[in-house]
This record gives C-alpha cells, structure tokens and sequence, in this order.
C-alpha cells in the first residue's frame, strides 16, 4: 500500500468528543468515522486491524475444534419468545415489524439463533460434545454510546457456543475456553487482561468470568486483592467488612426526638453521629407474588449493591412508592425495619456485629438508638447486600483490597439449561431416552478489543501496534533529495517492490510533503518497523531504521533491510507466541 493512494485523512487535532485516548487515535488515523452516534463506518486501515485480531482468534478458536459457522442478525421474535427474553428485554433490543407483518428482532447476541440451530443437527448422544462460533454483527439499542468502540450500538463479536451432556464435560470446555481467551489476549498484545468473577447478567447461568483490560480509562470497577489473586467485577465482588464498635455493651433502645432530620447527614449533625453508626433503610417495591415491602438495611457509611440484591430477590428491585409505604406503615425520611409490619427485611452482613445503632422509629420525627440487628430484628435475613469499599479485607486471605477501572474485553458463561429447557432442545441418550444439554457462551467485542489494545499501548504520537494485529508491519518513508544524482524516491520503490516480494506487509509514503508530516502519519498508523531513506543514508549505501515501541533507532545496509526486516518481525511474534504459551487459564 501506498500512502497517497490510502483512503482517509490523518489529522494533528484531537476530535472534540473524544473522551478516550482509543477514540482520539482511532479518529486521527483514518481508522475509523462516525456515522451516527454508536456507529461508525471502517476505513482500511481498522479494517486491517480488525482482520488480524479475528485471524488469531480463529486460529484459536480451531485448535479448540469448535466449528465455525454464520447465524442471521435479524432473527423472528418467535426465538425470543420461547427463550423469555422477547419481554424481558426492553430498550436495548430492536424490534421492528417486517412488510409481512412478523415481528422480528436485531440480535444483540445469538444464544436463542445458536440453540435453534443445534437442536436440528445435535439430536443423538453421539453428537455431544461439540461447540460452534462465529464473527458476526450485533446491534444493541446503547442509550448512551460512548468512548469511541468501547460502547457502541453496532459493534463485530466473535461468540462461540458449546454443548454438553453433563456439567463436568462443560466443566471441562470452560476451562479450555479460559485457556483459549488467555491466549487470545497475549497474542493480541494485552497479556495483562486478568479474568475476574462477575455477574451473569440478562445471559443467565450460575458461573461466568469477564476478561478485564485494568485501565484507569475502564467504565467498570474492578475489586482486586493486595496480596491474593482474588479478583471480581463489583457487581459480585465479596469482602471482610470490619465492625466499627463490636465490643460495646448493647444498650436499652431510646427513641428520640429528630425533628426534621430525614437523612444521615441531618441526623447524624442532630446526635453527633458517625455515619457508621447508623443502619441505613433503603426501601423498595413488594417483588411478584408477594405483597410484602422490601427493607434493606445497610451500614450508613456503605452503598447497597442492587446486582447481589437482585439475586435474591429473583428480579431487578424497583424503589418503593407511596403505595408501597402506606402498605407496611413505614414513614418516610424516618422507616427502618424496626416496627413496620408487612415487610420483607434484608440486612446487609455489614450490621451484624455492630451494636448500638441509630435507625429510624417509623414515626414522624423520630429515631430510635441503641438499635441492635441481633436483638432487635431477629427474623431479619442477614445477607451480602454491600458494594466492596476501600478499607475492607479479601474474602480469601484478609489483606485489604484494591479498587481499580477496567475495560471488559470477553465475557464466558456457564449457561446450564437456561436456553436448552424452554426452547425444548433435546437429544436421544444411550437408552433410547431424551435429555436436555446444558451450554456455555464465549463472547469477545473484536472491535473494542482494538481500542483497548490503543488504550493499553499508545504514546502522544498514535497507537503502539504489536507486530501481530498491526495494519501493516513495516514503513518505508522517502525524503526528499537535493542531490540531481541520487533519488530518494527510486530507491524507496525499489525497496518496496522488494518487501512485497518477501511477503512483508508495507506501506510506502513517497509524497511530496515535509518529512515532518510523513513521520506523524507513520506514527499514526502505528507501524511497528520504521525505514526511512535520504540523501544522507543513501550516500552510505544504508537505510535508517527505527521501532515505534521503544523509539530505537539505527542503520542497516541496504543489502540487508529485508532480513533484518524478517527476522526482527520474527523474533517479536515469537515473543507474544512465548508469552501466549505461559497462560495457565482459570488454574
């Protein structure tokens, strides 16, 4: 490739919305445009890049011998039906009505299209186990698309698909599959990726794991131990939470008079209280089938997790109403769990031992003191409610934890029979009977892989490639010559002619333009082996060289440049190789 002939401006300026430095780069570089907000359009050079990392993950997703396959974006809303999902998810699915008038979905991933393939072709024992993938198109309708690829509405996912009789086979191919992702990720560039415990989510299953990039620009929260290797996604992140006052004597209860102090802060001014020394009531709506009004109750100085909450409640909670108030008698601005009738108490495990409490006395200006959980609620279900907080100690070994940002670059879920079951897939066993399998689901974003690669590998001059997922390995850049009797541009064709010959993906900029501009454009493009050709090297028969990722530089003989070329391309996908064979998975 020639640089004058390749589509696509390269530019000094930093695009007003770009808030990430993935998104500033990617936008600078001819990567990529947007067309609306959420999606954006490919040019070459992305494009390239896009291809190499799906060739790695293919070439890992074959040794693996899952099968590759193509299932359809737009998908009958019938699927989804017989999943239950067709209802349960709102907004971010896209449903729209044909000429026909069948309704029909946009799939934003493909458990429902993966099952109803392999429920016609996995009918016997003999076909199990096996496992399907594919690269494919997903639209999710993201309310709030940001970050250039990192969240998007259109977006290219590689998501595999297993199928098993048993759960120590998927047992077995989850481990693989782990395997595989750490593979996947050294070989991309990026073998910091850590995978973390996390919470299934609207995929379902009881056991999945996300592939987090730890990165200060990452939009989740990230819970890591300071000396173990506990690691988990807030949402299902554990903790040792130590009680602030477990040796004091419980004290008789005492309600006084809070006039007008509704919240901590107010009432802690009023009775000259640490926030620590409250028991927080968060009220919500009576979850299906049960009429009674949720209380959670929690430690003032701590957040409820309404993921973990979720879990036991068996659906999303929903803050209580006024309906819900008059319900169980409980007031608001001063409501706990303490003399309330009808109500459903849930105390975060963060109560249990701290005594002598302040929560509210389900009356008008009222609190009530030396409120002990134990005593005081003792039909309560004591539970993990609690987002992890600077301070608390690993649920492993103790030592305190450490709170991070990452960006998820891949996601693996235990899915079980949640797809299997209600969409009737079955096979016949070795007696003649009909089993239901159980799944798992693989998923990596190709394209937001990409810009967590530039998150993790840049400087102020453009992406740091790694030579295996980089547009093109090698530049050739011509300066131009004062010397009638040497040519610069001859020189650096002829070169080029010579590398395309060796199978070395170049790009040549032999523009008539400041070496300046050349050299920021190269540096965009990220290449990761820099040739550079002027009157004043070719007057020593050599070419200058440099590599983008330490910012070495040297000469080489002309003569040479083409082996040194290769075996410095060579040797550094060697490395990533080597460290790629280091991945020990989930062990």
């Amino acid at each position: 490739m020639k640089i004058n002939e390749l589509l696509g401006k390269r530019y000094k300026e930093k695009p007003n919305d770009a808030k990430l430095k993935s998104h500033e780069l990617l936008i600078r570089g001819g990567y990529i445009r947007p067309v609306s907000s959420g999606i954006f359009s490919i040019l070459l050079p992305g494009l390239k890049v896009l291809k190499n990392i799906e060739n790695i993950v293919r070439e890992e997703m074959n040794v693996l011998g899952a099968q590759e396959v193509e299932m359809p974006l737009i998908q009958p809303k019938e699927l989804w039906e017989e999943s239950g999902r067709y209802m349960a998810i709102n907004e971010e699915l896209a449903k729209f009505t044909d000429r026909n008038n069948r309704g029909m979905v946009l799939a934003m991933t493909h458990e429902e299209a993966a099952v109803a393939l392999a429920r016609t072709e996995a009918t016997s024992y003999k076909d199990y186990p096996f496992s399907i993938y594919q690269f494919a198109k997903k639209f999710r309708d993201e309310a709030r698309p940001r970050g250039g690829l990192i969240r998007v509405k259109e977006f290219t996912m590689k998501d595999a698909y297993s199928f098993h009789m048993n759960q120590e086979s998927l047992n077995e191919t989850y481990k693989k599959y782990a395997l595989a992702y750490d593979r996947i990720f050294a070989r991309v560039g990026i073998p910091e990726v850590v995978a973390i415990q996390s919470d299934s989510g609207m995929m379902g299953g009881k056991v999945s794991h996300e592939y987090m990039l730890l990165t200060p620009s990452g939009e989740d929260t990230i819970i890591t131990c300071s000396k173990c290797d506990y690691k988990a996604n807030k949402e299902v992140a554990t903790s040792i939470v130590d009680a602030k006052n477990p040796d004091e004597d419980m004290l008789p209860l005492e309600k006084v008079h809070t006039p007008n102090a509704k919240t901590i802060e107010e009432v802690g001014k009023f009775l000259n209280m640490p926030a620590f020394r409250f028991a927080k009531a968060v009220m919500y709506k009576p979850v299906k089938n049960d009429n009674r009004t949720i209380v959670a109750m929690i430690r003032g100085d701590r957040e409820i997790n309404e993921t973990k909450l979720a879990k036991i409640l068996q659906e999303v909670p929903q803050f209580a109403d006024d309906a819900a108030f008059e319900n169980s008698g409980l007031v608001p601005g001063f409501a706990s769990g303490y003399n309330a009738h009808n109500v459903r108490v849930i105390v975060d495990k963060s109560l249990q031992n701290e005594k002598n409490l302040v929560t509210g006395a389900n009356e008008q200006n009222y609190h009530i003191k030396n409120f002990n959980i134990l005593r005081d609620l003792p039909d309560a279900e004591i539970a993990d409610i609690s987002s992890v907080q600077d301070g608390d100690r690993c649920p492993e070994c103790g030592a305190h934890v450490i709170i991070n940002r990452g960006i998820e670059v891949g996601n693996i879920f235990q899915l079980g029979d949640k797809y299997t079951t209600p969409m009737k897939m079955f096979y016949t066993d070795e007696n003649g009977g009909l089993q239901t399998p159980i799944m798992g689901c693989y998923g990596i974003g190709i394209g937001r892989l990409m810009a967590s690669v530039i998150e993790a590998r840049n400087d102020d001059r453009g992406p740091i490639w790694p030579v295996s997922i980089a547009p093109w390995k090698v530049s050739i850049t011509s300066l131009a010559s004062k010397n009638a009797d040497i040519s610069t541009e001859t020189e650096a064709q002829k070169l080029y002619a010579e590398m395309q010959k060796a199978g070395i993906e170049v790009i040549l900029d032999d523009r008539q333009t400041s070496a300046g501009e050349k050299f920021a454009d190269i540096d965009l493009l990220g290449i990761p082996l820099q040739f550079v050709i002027s009157q004043k090297t070719l007057e020593q028969g050599k070419a200058e060289w440099k590599i983008r990722a330490t910012g070495e530089k040297g000469l080489v003989d002309l003569s040479e440049v083409i082996n040194m070329a290769k075996n410095w391309l060579d040797k550094e996908n060697t490395k990533l190789i080597e460290i790629a064979d280091k991945s020990k998975g989930l062990d």
